[in-house]
């Protein structure tokens, strides 16, 4: 009975995103749209002003496809990807548009892509190549894909829609999981590094102490198995950024940070652990060992007795 009910609920769940859906109209996507092009034409008149142009015009941005925008400009100019990347990033956060997109500079004369990237909600997903490598003087446009629009069955969804109807399906099939399978514990065969008074499971991607049990992302995982390999040693930044991202292609900006940070919340629990930060060198992952307990039980001394009667 509770299955039909949870399989009704989701049911109900997505019914009611579908009507939502069906009753908006184009006044929020009006405004996406307008917030778009006023981001776009403020980041064209920055990559103008880098380039030390302050006379020639951006061309009207414009909606070339669904939820696809072209920035155009008046003459040629030099790009640095450098600039591009942060002056987008920068106008986007300040209007509050969605960070999910690609990023397409186009060379106007053969049409062939000069420079690409793409941003996502997830960090890790996230691919920033060449920077550094500035775009010689040439006419450009760029085109900006918004990857988050959706469209189901023949419906245009938004987005917050969509987003309730899957938090509510996965909700609801978390609390049958839940209900259904009792939490067991995690085999002793399996390898663990200690922690302090955690395990670590590298290959589960998961910390253990005593009944609590604390998922980690994979590059958490990786992170935390260099600075414990390196107990109470000093890791280089360089060197960790090297190993969990560089050497994968991925840009990562401030995400070393960021998962420090994540990490040192994972061991709030244990103030004998912490992720020390050296400033300009790294960070060392700091154990504190447990004071030896002292040993009270001394021997007393209790005075012999005697069947001899005191002097008189």
């Amino acid at each position: 009975m509770k299955t039909v009910t949870y399989i009704v609920c989701a049911l109900f769940l997505l019914v009611l995103s579908f009507i939502i859906s069906g009753y908006s109209t184009n006044t929020e996507k009006e405004t996406f749209s307008s917030l778009v092009k006023i981001a776009l034409r403020n980041t064209g008149n920055s990559l103008l002003l880098q380039s030390k142009d302050s006379t020639s015009l951006v061309l009207p941005v414009t909606e070339i496809e669904k939820s696809n925008f072209q920035l155009s400009f008046q003459t040629e100019l030099s790009i640095a990807p450098d600039s591009l990347v942060k002056a987008i990033d920068k106008n986007f956060n300040a209007l509050d548009l969605p960070n999910d997109y690609l990023v397409e500079v186009i060379n106007c004369n053969n049409q062939e892509v000069s420079y690409s990237y793409s941003v996502s909600n997830d960090e890790e997903k996230n691919i920033v190549p060449c920077l550094g490598r500035n775009l010689p003087l040439h006419c450009y446009t760029i085109t900006v894909s918004f990857k988050n629009s959706v469209s189901l069955m023949g419906l245009s969804l938004g987005t917050s829609w969509y987003v309730l109807t899957l938090l509510g399906m996965m909700g609801i099939a978390l609390l049958y999981w839940t209900k259904k399978k009792q939490e067991t514990k995690m085999p002793s065969t399996l390898s663990f590094e200690t922690i302090g008074d955690y395990k670590f499971y590298k290959d589960q991607n998961e910390l253990v102490k005593n009944d609590l049990s604390i998922k980690l992302t994979s590059k958490e995982s990786e992170l935390l198995q260099i600075l414990c390999n390196n107990q109470n040693k000093v890791v280089k930044r360089d060197f960790l950024l090297k190993e969990i991202w560089e050497d994968k292609g991925v840009f990562v900006g401030r995400s070393l940070d960021t998962f420090i940070s994540k990490l040192r919340k994972k061991f709030k629990d244990d103030n004998r652990i912490n992720i020390i930060n050296i400033h300009g060198v790294g960070y060392k992952l700091e154990i504190i060992k447990k004071a030896p307990k002292k040993n009270l039980n001394y021997a007393k001394k209790i005075p012999r007795r005697t069947n001899q009667s005191p002097p008189i």
